[in-house]
């Protein structure tokens, strides 16, 4: 069959095929898409069918198949081939130790039960669960990485200002005359002093980025809320007489709950105490606390602090008592003081006989939260800083809420900080003996926080309590169950008592400690329907016994303050005469650890008598009753509300083991019934309480299987058989995840112990073994769901849930495993893997259910089956796993031992796990995955190391398992990606989870069969069919991790030589695309590509270079992809480069070699860098500046000139805009920077070699990119950043660093280095520094001081001097190749290029100065070439070297100066005349655009350069030292020209005037007077002086225009400068150069870019736009008419339209516009005095932007603000436009005289200027006037007034390429009075006639036109005007004409005022009409006045006029009219 008919045949079967086969793949996705293809189709047609269903996918992108790493590195060892191997690259046998870390315990010790006692079950789980140390699986740390180094970079390499001092001589500079003893000299100067560690100058990368971080959980601690302490130190009453006992607590309105445990204290003096000494047996240093520390949890503005105070039981009602509180004072005593005597002895004697007994008094309160808010804000911002930081750590650890109310306090509540405050509250409330309840307390604060202020119902007690409240709690304190906390206080110092918080809602933190209390709280009593007498002052005496012995009573109550630490009973306060008191005790119990059937709590109520009666001895206690409480209720401690009934009698026998209840009522007689009082209500509280009934029916029943009980059980109620204990067990396995969050948080690690002890040992019940391993995991991964999609638990930014992971870190060990009980074998399970995968593993004859989300994990088996059918064994590796690419060692295979393995029992319940329970296990893989890898370690370390290679730690079975799960997870998160677009997050987390856990696999298992399990995950996400960013973006996250492994560069190999290397499978792609080239340029040139050789050997670098290649060559929305990829290479060499293994240079040229691939991928992706937004631009850059770089163009002229005209002519259409943002750029470019600067030389060199032109091109376009990426940026000041920059808050800052400071492995280490001491003598490695280095200046700058600013300034300067050295030796590396290659032209302009690229950027001196000797040796080697066949560049390059001449620093322009030496000396030969062209045409445009060229600098340097001329012996015979000298003697001519302009730098106009005569000097060196003309429209730009920018870019286009026309002879060229003097008549000028003069078509004369076509043309453009800007609209199409056919002729359509759409806008402008636009104001300024040098009697018109206020003239203020500053004081302002008389001017002064002038037309001029535009273009003449008298005076009587017109001409007309220009003519004459009152009445009517006759008429300005010539109150208004010189006929003949052209204006006024009227008259308003009455009664009267006046001719001038005699037929020159009156 012919191939084409196969091919045809192939496709359409393929086709039809897959069109069947559509269905199956939709369900199987593209997981299984090999197996079906190998069953239907052959070969070729499944490699066809594959790629049309897999996308356009590179052929290369498919992971290759790996190394046997662990074969291929024993064959290494055993080869001998190892030195470097043995040293650097040998693995260790682990990486991952097994360490036991004991607990750190805030208390002196351990909270555990007492000794010798036999605990409860749950209980010694619980003691031993708080009390084992943590066991942690770590990673053996480094050696902390060496700082050292010897020498430390300052700033002195920056320092770009010193002395002027002799220039010293480059030495050597003619020595060598061997190229090579050159070469060898510049590269030892280069590489000494260099900074080892590129990316320790460089910042960061983007920390989102940086999935590697895996952040280590917080150790599990106690929980403790915000933390204040509260020191009672004052309660004071205006009266002293008796003890007082303050009780503090918190409580929470809004929650309505008591939130904390009391804290008692009394500050009673020695005297009160001794009254109570009787009743205090002893006195315990725990209870002398005056200060409490309170926790708060959940910050709330309604928590208060309640104070109660009590005193010693008295007789009396609390009114009473506290009668004399408020009724007598203290400072009364004279009055007072027998009562108060009597009072004191009152209280003594009760407190003697009472002592014991207390009574309520008063009770205060205050808003806690609102202390510490006025605390806050008044803190000082030293305090912010000087916090200890705890308050910030404890709410860290806080679970998540999110919750409105949560919320809300956030928001309100910040309690991180704030100063100590003293709280003093004015009053107390007296206590009400009815409303003592809390309920009461409740209503009492809402009423306070609703009033602000206590009610008039409450009684108050003056009173003074102070109370001292911080944030920061004392060192000295006791915990809350009274143990000591660390550090331990000094002997007899008051403690501190930690009080316990009772939060007022869940706490989600598990138990950690040891608790075990008891809070009982009696709540009210009610004996009033009682018969019997008494029980009036009721007590409740509380103890807790274990017996119904008395002596029983247990000492386990604490004991309040001044007492016994521990009590045996409590009272309660009592109430005088109420026999239904409320309470508010709290009676705080320690419980004992064991708690037997015998323990209750006993209540006995007494009356007490408060008055012993007569003859009365003994107690004062009236026995009332008892009651008790059984602690335990079905072995189940009681806790919640009681209601106890009350027993009158003695207590039956046994009554303890029973309830109140069940003791008397169902017993009880009738005759009995009196005997019991109504019931007691109480309330129990146990911390902590086990509330749920799931979790301790678990605990019970898990207890049950350890044995000691007896059956049946009983759990509750209930009786369980030991028959259904199994059943029963399952079913509460089952229900543990219905249990309440909290409870099932508290004792998380518990069950968790418990279900994976289950999942690991069988239990034997009744005598059968029991698997409960699948039913315990389901409950494990139900549990951890349900953790996960709680909202109140928080999470990292990884999605664990953080109880979970602090869990698996420091908790999890190993269950014990029971060694008698095993499972089936391996080989059994892998043949029935299907059938267990769907079936119960406890009962396989119970199938389970599966769901349609099984179907991928189900083909992934059958295809197990399938290849099992075929005859491959019973393996259980994956489909995904070739069994032959992983041979078993011959001490491979499973462990001989039977013993059950957690792990692999665990991967086992992963793999066959379904329905519900497998979506989950998958969905929250990471818990399993570090549960499997701690298991895996804790595994490892209880083997053999030495005897058990990787290979055989673990059985077949379980890497079968492992290999499955990889599968599974790796199809979970493709149908994520692919079903669930939203769930791209949830598919991030799955695939980074992943990720860590085959990093950590390698750690532990064979390495060659993880990179298996790479290698699948890649081709398998490669199959589907999500998008390419979103693919790029999953596997390179996933390989981020991997990469960042701490043995990555011995997993890839990096020591291997490629010879070491296995053959390739496949041809490389560059022995396909290279054939030509011999086998040696094909080794070289494969090293810096991708191929599959390079990809095999070094597998993890190969997968990361892939997923680079691939991300740059596709775009993304907004470069994200390419973002990610650049910063994961990024953060890879960082490590590599500040890792202290990779010191030694040979070193890291093993790894850079490792990165050669990179190098050529950057080259290729070139097109894509985006540089514009880091490069700097304008100046000359041989010093640093101090500018704000916001302010300065984004990129250099010369790079964008190079770029846009493309240099190097590599640029490709692919892509037309970058996709790379500029920091990304920067990051890729600085890793292609690390690796040439590593790898070796001579590789590079052959490399460069070998390479092909086009693409050395593309490299040498890279290195400038390069230089402009770097550049130095200068100093930043510090008033000029910004502060608006967003601020990242500095605890993110610090979680931020934390967590990479305790990351694991180099990384961790890298950063530590920040960490250390700076030790003398080393260099301070500023590279995690964030807070000393400028790389987060966006952030935190403004608050950097200039110390910081200088170091930012010095670690910028260190990398661009670093980064442009590895150019530099990169660009020495191919120019000492360039012998070798062919292309010996392009290579040397190339390199040329670039070098002259690092010249114009900012640069050190330290490069300046290898910068210099690389070009050096560039003239030396090949000037011959330079300066033939580089003409331009050779210009440029003089113009850089002179540049630096001038340059302030010696170092800079001595080497400068040997440069231009050298440069002159190789040039003298050939084209020393060039050479001097350029050098003067540099001179020339240095000086007139550099604003940092020093004259005096430069003046130096050229007398250096004759110095070497002088000196140089070899060429004293020649010509060269004589023409150097008249080089030199020009230039320094053109510098003494230059001097004035930088005198003149502040006057604008003078520097203008200076630059123009410097243009005009060169008129006849067209190149010069261009640049001049370009440098004074660019300074005409910057002041915004548009039009004139405009003409002298049209001036520079008529000069091109002059030198095209001489050489080509086209019609559509303008013929020379006449063609543009429509623009302007000025231009003729440029034709001042004829070609006799000067000859285009000579040598190097007209041969820049502006004398072409295209030069001439885009001149033209600017000035368009110039003049579009500047608003001369009408200009631009004048411009334009030169344009147009010259693009006509080149049929450039494009560039027509364009055009045309230009002129549309400036014609639509002028329409628009109107009489709207502002055109130039003129001035004439005139200077006199001597002290103005030339400018004495110098007269100029300056034109100025379009204003009218003198004062408002920018220009002209600058001028008199620049000489002010000269003359100081002797400059005077003449405000009169006089003429000046020079003998009345002092000699000493300087007088300026500025006068506002107007442009001046003569009448027939008038005619052709229409347009506004028109009278303000081209213009020469100007006029102003003066008044004056004859008198003297400037202003007199109309009569007397006279007028003088002054005309002024200047030599050009206006606009011009300057703002001023000189007067060369003035004219002047003068005006009578008549003649001056003639013009102002013209002028009055001309504005009456524009006003009246307007389209829209001003209303407003009509008439007030109108007021000023009718109005009757004007003075020398036109009426006084007509009277002076109309009211009589003059005498002189001469005046009559005069006389009668006023009466015939102010006819003509007058008629025009009465139009006015009328026009008035239909603007006005309804409102206006008196007002248009006046105006139209003024108008009358003034036209009656001047009628008489008007109607008054003068009879001289209308006399007839005789007719000349004549011919009869001749026409009579007379009017009709006189003709009539000569007939008559």
């Amino acid at each position: 069959m012919p191939l084409s008919l196969a091919l045809s045949v192939c496709l359409s079967l393929s086709l039809s095929l897959y069109a069947s086969l559509s269905l199956s793949l939709a369900l199987s996705e593209c997981l299984s898409l090999s197996l079906y293809a190998s069953l239907f189709l052959p070969l070729s047609l499944c490699l066809y069918f594959k790629q049309c269903v897999v996308r356009f996918l590179p052929q290369s992108y498919d992971a290759v198949e790996p190394l046997d790493l662990e074969e291929f590195l024993m064959s290494q060892l055993r080869s001998g081939d190892s030195a470097l191997m043995q040293e650097l690259g040998d693995f260790p046998d682990d990486d991952l130790e097994v360490e036991l870390v004991e607990k750190e315990c805030r208390t002196v010790r351990h909270s555990v039960p007492e000794e010798g006692v036999e605990l409860d079950s749950h209980v010694r789980d619980c003691v031993q669960s708080y009390t084992q140390p943590w066991l942690m699986v770590k990673s053996p740390s480094l050696a902390v990485l060496s700082d050292d180094s010897s020498r430390t970079l300052t700033s002195s390499d920056f320092d770009l200002r010193s002395g002027l001092t002799p220039d010293p001589r480059v030495e050597g500079l003619l020595h060598f005359s061997n190229h090579d003893d050159l070469d060898r000299f510049n590269q030892e100067a280069r590489q000494g002093n260099r900074h080892p560690e590129l990316f320790a100058l460089y910042p960061p990368a983007d920390e989102d980025d940086a999935v590697e971080i895996r952040p280590i959980p917080d150790c599990p601690k106690e929980h403790m809320g915000d933390r204040i302490i509260i020191r009672c130190q004052a309660i004071k009453f205006e009266i002293d007489i008796e003890p007082l006992f303050a009780t503090l607590a918190l409580y929470d309105l809004r929650e309505k709950k008591k939130i904390s445990e009391n804290f008692y204290c009394d500050l009673n003096s020695d005297q009160f105490k001794g009254f109570l000494k009787p009743h205090t047996p002893q006195t315990d240093h725990s209870t002398l606390s005056r200060a409490a520390i309170f926790s708060i949890t959940y910050p709330s503005p309604d928590i208060y602090l309640v104070i109660k105070i009590e005193k010693v039981l008295q007789q009396g009602e609390i009114s009473d008592c506290a009668e004399p509180y408020m009724v007598m004072k203290e400072t009364d005593s004279a009055k007072n003081k027998e009562k108060l005597e009597k009072l004191r002895n009152q209280s003594e004697m009760f407190c003697q006989r009472l002592g014991r007994y207390r009574m309520p008094f008063a009770w205060a309160t205050v808003n806690i939260m609102n202390v510490i808010s006025t605390a806050t804000l008044d803190r000082d911002t030293t305090d912010s800083d000087s916090l200890n930081g705890s308050s910030l750590e404890k709410r860290g650890q806080l679970p998540r809420r999110n919750s409105e109310r949560f919320g809300t306090m956030e928001d309100q509540c910040n309690m991180s900080a704030f100063k100590p405050a003293t709280i003093t509250i004015s009053t107390f409330c007296k206590q009400e003996g009815d409303r003592l309840s809390d309920e009461d307390l409740f209503k009492f604060l809402a009423d306070i926080k609703k009033f602000s202020s206590l009610q008039r119902r409450i009684k108050t007690i003056p009173g003074d309590p102070l109370f001292n409240h911080t944030a920061r709690p004392g060192l000295a304190c006791l915990s809350t169950e009274l143990i000591p906390v660390k550090p331990l206080a000094e002997k007899n110092v008051r403690p501190v008592k930690e009080v316990l918080e009772f939060p007022s809602s869940e706490v989600y933190v598990p138990h950690s400690t040891y608790r075990n209390l008891l809070y009982v709280y009696p709540q009210r009593l009610n004996f009033v329907n009682r018969l019997t007498s008494g029980g009036r002052n009721i007590t409740i005496k509380i103890q807790f016994m274990s017996g119904e012995d008395p002596s029983c009573v247990m000492p386990v109550i604490f004991g309040k303050s001044n007492g016994p630490e521990f009590v045996q009973e409590v009272y309660t306060p009592v109430t005088y005469h109420n026999k239904s008191p409320d309470f508010y005790e709290e009676v705080k119990m320690a419980l004992p650890a064991r708690l037997t059937e015998r323990h209750h709590l006993l209540f006995t109520f007494y009356h007490i008598s408060c008055q012993q009666k007569q003859n009365q001895t003994g107690a004062s206690e009236t026995l009332i009753g008892y009651s008790w409480l059984p602690i335990l209720s079905t072995d189940r401690l009681q806790t919640g509300q009681y209601c106890l009934p009350i027993a009158l009698d003695r207590l039956p026998v046994n009554y303890s083991l029973h309830s109140p209840e069940v003791t008397f009522l169902p017993s009880l007689s009738a005759e009995h019934s009196l005997s019991l009082c109504r019931t007691f209500p109480l309330s129990l509280q146990n911390i902590p309480s086990l509330s749920d009934n799931h979790l301790e029916r678990f605990f019970t029943l898990c207890h049950a299987l350890e044995g000691g009980v007896t059956f049946p059980l009983r759990v509750r109620e209930e009786k369980i058989p030991e028959n259904k204990l199994e059943h029963e067990l399952k079913l509460s396995i089952i229900s543990l995840s219905s249990s309440r969050l909290e409870p099932l948080v508290l004792y998380l690690h518990l069950v968790l112990d418990k279900l994976f002890t289950l999942i690991m040992q069988p239990m034997v019940i009744a005598g059968q073994t029991a698997n409960l391993a699948q039913i315990a995991f389901e409950s494990v991964v139900s549990i951890v769901n349900s953790l996960h999609n709680s909202q109140e638990l928080a999470r990292d930014q990884q999605g664990r849930n953080g109880l979970l992971a602090t869990y698996l870190y420091w908790v999890f060990r190993l269950p014990d495993s029971n060694d008698t009980m095993g499972r089936a074998s391996a080989s059994t399970v892998g043949t029935m893997l299907l059938q267990s995968r769907l079936r119960s593993s406890s009962n396989p004859d119970i199938p389970a259910p599966h769901s349609a989300e099984d179907t991928e994990v189900k083909n992934i088996l059958s295809a197990k089956v399938l290849l099992q059918i075929q005859g491959r064994g019973c393996s259980r590796m994956s489909t995904y796993v070739d069994v032959s690419s992983h041979p078993q060692s011959s001490t491979g295979g499973t462990r001989p031992s039977n013993r059950k393995q957690f792990h692999e029992e665990l991967a086992l319940q992963i793999v066959v796990s379904t329905g519900v329970c497998r979506e989950n296990a998958y969905k929250y893989a990471w818990f399993f995955f570090e549960l499997l890898v701690k298991s895996m370690a804790q595994h490892v370390s209880q083997l053999e190391k030495q005897d058990v290679p990787r290979r055989s730690r673990f059985s077949d079975r379980f890497k079968d398992d492992v290999t499955t799960i990889v599968s599974v997870v790796t199809a979970e998160i493709g149908t994520i990606l692919v079903k669930q677009q939203k769930e791209l997050e949830q598919a991030e987390k799955v695939n980074i989870s992943l990720a860590f856990f085959l990093y950590d696999l390698l750690s532990l298992m064979d390495r060659g069969f993880v990179f298996i399990l790479v290698k699948n995950y890649c081709n398998q996400m490669s199959t589907k069919t999500v998008s390419m960013p979103t693919l790029i973006s999953m596997r390179l996250e996933f390989l981020r991790i991997l990469c960042s492994h701490e043995h990555y560069l011995n997993l890839s190999l990096y020591f291997s030589s490629p010879a070491s290397a296995p053959v390739s499978p496949c041809p490389s792609i560059s022995s396909q695309s290279s054939s030509s080239c011999s086998f040696q340029e094909q080794r070289i040139l494969g090293l810096f590509e991708l191929s599959q050789e390079f990809k095999q050997q070094h597998y993890l670098a190969g997968l990361l270079l892939t997923e680079l290649s691939a991300a740059l060559d596709m775009e993304s929305e907004g470069g994200k992809v390419q973002k990610k990829a650049i910063n994961a290479t990024y953060s890879l060499l960082c490590a590599h480069d500040l890792d202290q293994r990779c010191t030694r240079p040979d070193v890291r040229a093993k790894v850079a070699t490792l990165y050669l691939p990179l190098v050529g991928i950057i080259i290729d992706s070139i097109n894509y860098l985006d540089f514009t937004g880091t490069a700097r631009g304008g100046k000359s850059k041989t010093g640093g500046s101090d500018e704000d770089p916001d302010n300065i163009p984004p990129i250099n002229q010369s790079i964008a000139m190079a770029i846009a005209g493309n240099p190097f002519n590599t640029l490709q259409s692919a892509k037309a805009v970058a996709t790379l943002s500029a920091e990304t750029s920067r990051n890729l470019l600085l890793c292609f920077l690390w690796v040439m600067k590593n790898a070796e030389r001579s590789l590079i060199q052959r490399w460069t070699v070998d390479m092909p032109s086009a693409q050395l091109n593309r490299l040498l376009e890279l290195l400038t990119i390069c230089v402009s990426c770097f550049e130095y940026r200068g100093k930043r000041s510090s008033d000029k950043v910004s502060t608006q920059a967003l601020q990242k808050s500095q605890q993110a800052k610090m979680q931020l660093e934390d967590s990479l400071l305790r990351g694991i492995g180099a990384r961790g280490e890298m950063m530590r280095r920040a960490g250390g001491s700076d030790r003398a003598g080393q260099r301070v490695n500023l590279r995690w520094r964030k807070d000393l280095t400028q790389w987060r200046q966006t952030n935190d700058k403004h608050d950097k001081t200039k110390a910081e600013l200088d170091q930012e300034a010095l670690i910028s300067g260190n990398l661009a001097t670093e980064s442009n050295l590895i150019v530099l030796d990169l660009l020495e590396t191919i120019v000492q190749a360039v012998p070798l290659a062919d292309c010996k032209e392009s290579v040397v302009g190339g390199v040329l290029r670039v070098l002259l690229h690092c010249l114009t950027c900012n640069q050190s001196t330290t490069f300046l100065s290898h910068c210099f000797s690389t070009l050096r040796a560039l003239v030396v080697k090949f000037g011959d070439l330079l300066f033939e066949e580089e003409a331009e560049q050779c210009a440029d390059l003089c113009q850089k070297v002179l540049q630096h001449c001038s340059s302030p620093v010696d170092g800079n322009r001595s080497q400068a100066c040997a440069t231009l030496y050298l440069i002159m000396r190789y040039s003298f030969s050939s084209n020393f005349s060039r050479v001097k062209m350029q050098v003067t045409m540099s001179l020339a445009s240095l000086v007139g655009k550099s604003s940092d060229f020093h004259e005096e600098y430069l003046r130096r340097s050229l007398r250096t350069i004759l110095a070497y001329a002088e000196e140089d012996t070899e060429m004293q015979n020649t010509p060269l030292p004589s023409q150097v000298d008249e080089l030199l003697r020009n230039l320094n001519s053109i510098l003494s020209d230059t001097v004035k302009m930088r005198e003149f730098q502040e006057d604008p106009e003078m520097l203008m005037d200076l630059m123009y005569r410097i243009a005009k000097g060169y008129q006849t060196s067209p190149d010069l007077r261009l640049t001049w003309l370009q440098n004074m429209a660019e300074k005409h730009k910057n002041r915004k002086c548009f039009t004139e920018s405009a003409m002298c870019l049209v001036h520079a286009a008529a000069l091109v225009a002059e030198y095209l026309s001489m050489l080509e002879d086209h019609k559509y060229l303008p013929v020379g400068s006449v063609t543009f003097q429509n623009i302007s008549s000025n231009v003729l000028e440029e034709s001042a150069v004829s070609d006799d003069i000067l000859s285009p078509d000579e040598d190097g004369v007209c041969s820049g870019q502006y004398f072409t076509t295209s030069g001439l043309v885009g001149l033209l453009k600017q000035a368009a736009e110039l003049f579009s800007n500047g608003g001369l609209y009408e200009t631009v199409n004048e411009v334009y008419k030169i344009i147009m056919p010259v693009l006509e002729a080149h049929r450039d359509f494009r560039e027509l339209v364009s055009t045309h759409e230009k002129l549309q806008r400036a014609f639509d402008n002028i329409i628009q516009k109107g009489h709207k636009r502002m055109f130039g104001t003129y001035f004439r300024v005139g200077f006199y005095g001597a002290k103005f040098g030339d400018l004495d009697e110098q007269e100029f018109v300056y034109k100025e932007p379009g204003i009218t206020h003198l004062e408002l003239v920018s220009a002209c203020v600058c001028v008199c603000n620049f000489y002010s500053q000269c003359f100081g004081d002797a400059l005077e302002m003449i405000k009169d436009s006089k003429d000046i008389d020079r003998s009345k001017l002092d000699a000493n002064k300087a007088y300026i005289q500025i006068t506002y002038v107007e442009p001046f037309f003569d009448d027939y001029e008038m005619k052709d200027r229409l347009t506004n535009f028109e009278k303000n273009f081209n213009l020469r003449r100007f006029m102003y006037t003066t008044p004056f008298t004859k008198a003297g005076r400037p202003r007199g009587e109309l009569n007397e007034q006279y007028k003088r017109k002054t005309i002024l001409t200047t030599m050009h007309t206006f606009p011009y390429i300057k703002t001023r220009i000189n007067v060369i003519q003035k004219e002047e004459f003068d005006l009578t009075p008549i003649e001056v009152a003639i013009e102002d009445m013209q002028k009055k009517t001309r504005e009456l006639a524009v006003a009246t006759h307007r389209e829209q008429p001003d209303a407003k300005m009509l008439q007030m036109l109108l007021q000023g010539s009718v109005g009757a109150t004007v003075n020398q208004g036109p009426l006084e005007v007509a009277q002076v010189f109309l009211n009589e006929i003059p005498a002189d003949p001469k005046l009559f004409r005069h006389h009668n052209k006023l009466r015939l204006c102010f006819k003509e006024f007058i008629m025009r005022c009465g139009e006015a009227v009328e026009k008035n008259k239909h603007l006005i308003t309804f409102d206006q009409k008196e007002y248009q009455q006046e105006l139209k009664k003024n108008y009358n009267r003034l036209r009656e006045n001047l009628r008489p006046m008007l109607e008054r001719k003068i009879p001289e001038l209308y006399k007839p006029i005789k007719p000349r005699l004549g011919n009869r037929d001749s026409v009579k020159r007379l009017s009709f009219r006189r003709a009539l009156e000569e007939n008559s």
